[in-house]
Parts: C-alpha cells; structure tokens; sequence
C-alpha cells in the first residue's frame, strides 16, 4: 500500500462551542440577500446532521484498532473528531429545524438517511472510504470559505460565523478519516471507487436540494438566480475553479490531505473570530515535522 510519508498535522485542534443563538431564526437569504448562493448553502446544512452521524460512527469503529497499535495521538485525533462532528451536528440541526419551520422540505436529510440505512451490510473500511470522500469535499469548501473573501462578504453575521467555524475545523480535522483509514490498512483502490461515486451523490444531493428550495421560492426558473450560480461557480474565484485540482489531488496514490498546506487560514481565523467560541477541550495534535 502506497501511503504518504510524514504527513503535515495542524496543531491547536480543539472542540469548540460557538457563541450563536440561532433560536429565533435567521433570514433565508442570509447570503448577501442572494437567493442562490443562500440556498446553496442551506441545501448543503439539511445533508450535515446525518451525514456527520455517518462519519462519527465510521471512524469511532476503528478506535480501538489504532489504539492497540499504539498510535496514540492519531486515537486523540480520533476523539477530536468525533467530538467537532457532533457540535456541528448539534448545530446544523437547529439551523435545519429553522428551515423546515419555514416550509422547506428536507429531501436530501431523509435521502441519506435511507441510502446509510442500505450501508449496514458494508464492510467497515468501505464505509470509512466514503467517510474519507466526504471529508475531503467538505475540507475543500470549507477551505474556499476561509479563503476567498468573495464567498463570504455580505453574509448576515450570526449565519458566517456558523459557516467559517465549519469550515475552519473541516480544515483542522481533514486528514483524520484518511489516516485512520490507512492505518486499518484501507486501499487505494477502494478508496477511489468510493469517491468516484461519493463526487456524483454529492453535486446530484447539492443540485436537487437546493433546487428543491428555490423552487419553492419561485426563484429556480429566475435569470437572476441562474447568473448568480454561474458567477459563483464560473466567475472569479468560481468554486469550480477553486475544487477541481483539490478533487485530481485526492486520485494520486500518494494524496494525504496536508499537502495542501492551508494551516495559515485556520490560524488567521483563530485570531479574527477568536471571541466567538470557547474551547471545551484542548488536545494537541502532531506538529509539523
């Protein structure tokens, strides 16, 4: 098995609450008053509670598998993760429950919730590949989000700090699945197929949930809505072009998450929202060889 060398580990990873309240709501268009680049978004929070349910299991499973080979901070990792995924869950619950006050249905939810139902006969390292897929796409946009100012001017306050936490601890714990993956002794092919498939149900579960949404509003069949959806994904700093070396990167045998090295926006984001959150816990992770 072909496996990248000392790989880089952010250090400083730590479980956070963030100090929002989100109780009484927020305004569906949160996303500089854009109906497509706000629907988006919320089409992508009904996938999170579930899915990330997904990802706590498929990891914890092999827990102690890595502790009885003595890989001791990988399992600290492991326990880090498992508790960011479940505060994000907690929160995007809450955020989803907001939405389906409002109206919307919670398609994709209750699509993955069956498809996961359908997973309970596949081999524990096939369900952490797909964890490892999902976790690399998410790493992806969340690096976007804590990169480009352009994806996040004019966001409500209350709903970008929620989405730059996400992304800021996607970032921290993005090689977690991946590590714990090679250590069960997980392969490359498997690990391929998986996000072959995982790249498809992941833009298809994105498109019809969140076409689902402006449908609702009246706004899918909008010129409006679709420049704005070319803009962000085609124009400058498009997301497009922001995923597609990331989305060859994850198909070499070699790829490990920290070889893309973006340490420098998690840190910036510590500092500027560092009033926003209070750490429940702190474990340091690997530091840089």
């Amino acid at each position: 098995m072909n496996t990248p060398a000392s790989p880089i580990h952010t250090d400083g990873m730590t479980v956070r609450h963030l100090d929002v309240d989100i109780s009484q709501g927020f305004p569906i268009y949160w996303n500089n008053n854009d109906a497509y680049r706000s629907q988006l978004l919320n089409g992508l929070s009904f996938m999170f509670p579930v899915g990330e349910q997904f990802f706590i299991d498929s990891v914890r499973h092999f827990a102690k598998d890595v502790a009885a080979q003595g890989k001791t901070e990988l399992f600290d990792e492991i326990k880090l993760f498992i508790g960011q995924e479940a505060t994000h869950r907690h929160l995007h619950q809450q955020y989803n429950d907001h939405l389906v006050s409002k109206g919307y249905s919670a398609w994709v939810e209750r699509t993955l919730a069956r498809v996961i139902k359908h997973t309970a006969f596949f081999d524990p390292r096939t369900k952490l590949a797909i964890t490892v897929a999902y976790e690399h796409f998410t790493a992806i946009l969340g690096d976007g989000l804590l990169r480009y100012p352009s994806w996040t001017e004019g966001m409500e306050p209350t709903m970008r700090k929620i989405w730059m936490w996400h992304a800021a601890e996607e970032s921290e714990h993005k090689a977690v699945a991946l590590d714990t993956y090679h250590a069960v002794g997980g392969g490359y092919v498997r690990r391929v197929a998986m996000y072959l498939l995982i790249s498809l149900e992941f833009m298809y579960y994105a498109f019809v949930q969140s076409a689902l949404m402006l449908s609702k509003d009246g706004q899918f069949l909008q010129r409006k809505t679709w420049g704005s959806a070319l803009r962000f994904w085609l124009g400058r700093d498009g997301i497009l072009w922001h995923t597609m070396p990331h989305w060859f990167a994850f198909l070499k045998p070699s790829f490990h998450p920290w070889q893309h090295d973006n340490r420098a926006l998690v840190a910036r984001w510590r500092q500027d929202f560092a009033t926003t959150y209070r750490p429940l816990n702190h474990q340091p992770t690997r530091h840089p060889a």
